[in-house]
C-alpha cells in the first residue's frame, strides 16, 4: 500500500475519529450491559495490543530517544486503564477517566504526528489514543466508578509527579516528552496560550479546571425528596 503523508483532518485523520466516535456510540449503547467477563477481556486486550507496540518501539530501526521511552502520558495511561478494567479501582478509574477525555482526545484533535498511513507509528498512535478514550467511557458509563473528589485530588498528586519528573529528565537528557520543554512543531492547542514557559501553567491550571468540572456532576448530592405525611 503506498504511503499516504499524515495531514490533519486529512482522510487517515478523520478515519481514525470516525473510528473513534463509533467506539464511544458501541460503549454508551451497550456499556451498561457489558458482563463482567467483557471488562476484563478488555483489559486484556489493550494490554496485549500496548506491551508490543512500546517493545516495538526500542527495536533498532524504530528507536528514537526522542520518542521510544515510555513517558509520555499515554504510556501510562492505557496501563491505569487496564488495571481499571480488570481490578475496578475507583483511582484506576478516576485517572482513566480524567486523562482520556481531556490530554488524549486534544491529542487526538490536534495530533503531533508525522508518520504517513499506513506507517507502523501512525498505527500505534491511534490504536493507544483510542483505546485509551474508549476505557474512559466504559469506566464510567459501564462500570459506574465514578469519580470522587478524593480520587480527583489523588490524579492531579499523580499527574504533577509525572510532570515534574518528566520536565527534569527533559532537561537532563535534552528530549521533550510531554511537550513540557517546548511546543510541537506541528499546530496545536498549546498554541492559544502563549510561549514557554507560560504556556505550562497555564495549561495545568486549565486542566485541573476542567477535572473538577468533570467531577462536579458525579459528586452532586441528589435533591432531597420532602416526606409527605397523609
Amino acid at each position: 500500500m503506498r504511503a499516504v503523508p499524515f495531514v490533519a483532518y486529512g482522510p487517515s485523520h478523520l478515519a481514525a475519529i470516525a473510528v473513534l466516535i463509533a467506539g464511544i456510540i458501541a460503549f454508551l449503547s451497550f456499556g451498561r450491559w457489558t458482563p463482567r467477563w467483557f471488562d476484563r477481556a478488555f483489559a486484556v486486550a489493550i494490554v496485549g495490543i500496548a506491551v508490543p507496540v512500546q517493545l516495538v518501539q526500542f527495536t533498532p530501526d524504530e528507536w528514537d530517544l526522542q520518542t521510544s521511552l515510555p513517558l509520555q502520558l499515554c504510556d501510562w495511561a492505557w496501563l491505569v486503564a487496564a488495571i481499571a478494567l480488570w481490578t475496578r479501582s475507583r483511582l484506576a478509574a478516576t485517572i482513566t477517566y480524567l486523562w482520556g477525555l481531556t490530554l488524549t482526545t486534544q491529542a487526538i484533535v490536534t495530533p503531533a504526528l508525522t508518520t504517513a498511513f499506513p506507517g507502523l507509528r501512525w498505527w500505534m498512535f491511534w490504536a493507544l489514543h483510542l483505546l485509551i478514550v474508549w476505557s474512559a467511557i466504559h469506566v464510567l458509563w459501564g462500570m459506574k466508578l465514578h469519580p470522587t473528589w478524593s480520587t480527583y485530588w489523588q490524579t492531579v498528586v499523580i499527574t504533577l509527579t509525572w510532570l515534574f519528573v518528566t520536565i527534569r529528565f527533559n532537561v537532563l537528557v535534552g528530549t521533550n516528552y510531554g511537550y513540557l520543554n517546548g511546543k510541537p512543531s506541528q499546530p496545536s492547542a498549546l498554541d492559544l496560550i502563549g510561549p514557554w514557559p507560560g504556556y505550562v501553567l497555564a495549561e495545568i491550571l486549565i486542566v485541573l479546571a476542567a477535572w473538577a468540572l468533570l467531577t462536579w456532576p458525579w459528586t452532586r448530592k441528589p435533591p432531597e425528596v420532602p416526606l409527605v405525611l397523609d
